[in-house]
């Protein structure tokens, strides 16, 4: 398949997985893409996971071209998992990646001969093609410490690795900012600091297309995105409003926090997210998005109710920052669902929380009620 000439994609979709990395839902897939730069001397961007390999094989067989270098940016075996079955169909190809990439290469292939094969390169680091001048970017730690971004400085496309991708088919038409808003704060989320200082080295060459790893290639007015990263990479939410995240054993908690949610909707979009019944990773791409959140929790043999304790250890784990929280507790008679959560919250930076705490017992009350008022007050006022 023709995309932008020279460069060709060969990737391929992944239809029938229903997680990724064995947790990650992706109902309408997600694809494994990979670019061919059909030059004086051929190069394959990445290879794919093995679970599509044979497709993937075919579709370099398709363009008649034999390549020269495969250039490994990430290796991670959604990427890396067929470079075997390519070695064995191509033996001659050379391997371009990082030096720490060539360690970690491996650590996945037991039996592969590398040592004629694995040229290395560095941050600034060219190769010429012929026509196409390449450039790499070290990016480690976005999201693995090997990871390079290639440059093509001829036709001035980044391909970027797993930065700008997305849980989505290559030629997916839908929106990009919420499928690529779960793809970062879930995967990505972690690493804001390393993120920020390969944004900064991106802005200085002139970028017409940004070609991922996952899901469709981005062009034209291309600030959209980078704005959207900065935003995600620096905690920094991208509109006020409220995520009110709630585990409720009866429905009690439930039936507070939506009675919460509704007093908000004056400041912003309000999401209402049942920690118990929907996937997590949905709730944390929403605590990237908005700037407030409500976390309203039974207590539970003396702790958190167990999925509010998986939401918060996903939230520190990806480094949230700079929220406003208000909390709901609930309990029959020892509660201490708000401690608990403010122990987790002391751990992460700048995370704000909003008097008053809201105890229950067993059930939102009448009594309860101007409380409840003062909370939404309070958190309205916060901004």
């Amino acid at each position: 398949m023709d995309s932008l000439y020279p460069i060709r994609y060969i990737g391929v979709d992944d239809d029938n997985i229903d997680l990724f990395e064995a947790q990650y839902p992706v109902p309408e897939g997600i694809s494994y893409n990979s670019y061919l730069i059909d030059d004086q001397h051929p190069a394959i961007i990445d290879s794919v996971d093995i679970r599509r390999c044979a497709d993937w094989l075919n579709n370099i067989a398709d363009t008649g071209i034999t390549p020269h270098y495969i250039i490994v940016q990430h290796a991670e075996p959604d990427h890396l998992g067929s470079l075997e079955a390519l070695i064995q169909k191509y033996p001659d190809i050379k391997i371009i990646c990082s030096r720490k990439c060539a360690t970690m290469i491996p650590m996945f292939f037991e039996n592969l001969d590398l040592e004629s094969r694995v040229h290395t390169v560095a941050d600034g680091d060219t190769l010429s093609l012929g026509h196409t001048t390449l450039k790499f970017v070290a990016a480690p730690m976005v999201h693995w410490p090997e990871v390079i971004m290639t440059y093509d400085a001829t036709d001035r496309v980044l391909f970027s690795a797993d930065a700008f991708g997305t849980f989505a088919q290559w030629d997916s038409q839908g929106p990009w900012d919420d499928e690529a808003r779960r793809y970062y704060s879930n995967i990505v989320g972690r690493y804001g600091t390393s993120v920020q200082l390969v944004l900064k080295k991106l802005l200085l060459p002139p970028i017409t297309t940004i070609a991922p790893l996952h899901g469709p290639m981005l062009s034209g007015d291309l600030s959209h995105y980078v704005d959207l990263y900065e935003k995600w990479s620096r905690y920094q939410p991208e509109l006020e409003g409220t995520l009110v995240a709630y585990a409720s054993i009866y429905g009690g908690t439930a039936e507070a926090a939506r009675r919460l949610g509704a007093m908000l909707r004056p400041g912003g979009p309000v999401v209402m997210f049942d920690l118990c019944r929907h996937d997590l990773s949905y709730a944390v791409a929403q605590a990237f998005r908005l700037s407030r959140i409500v976390l309203a929790c039974s207590t539970y043999d003396g702790g958190l109710f167990p999925s509010m304790q998986t939401f918060l250890h996903h939230l520190a784990g990806k480094h949230l920052a700079n929220r406003k929280v208000a909390i709901i507790e609930n309990g029959a008679w020892a509660p201490m669902a708000a401690k608990l959560i403010t122990d987790h919250l002391s751990h992460m930076r700048n995370m704000t929380i909003v008097a008053p705490t809201l105890t229950l017992h067993g059930r939102l009350h009448q009594s309860d009620l101007p409380t409840l008022q003062s909370l939404a007050q309070a958190l309205l006022q916060s901004d």
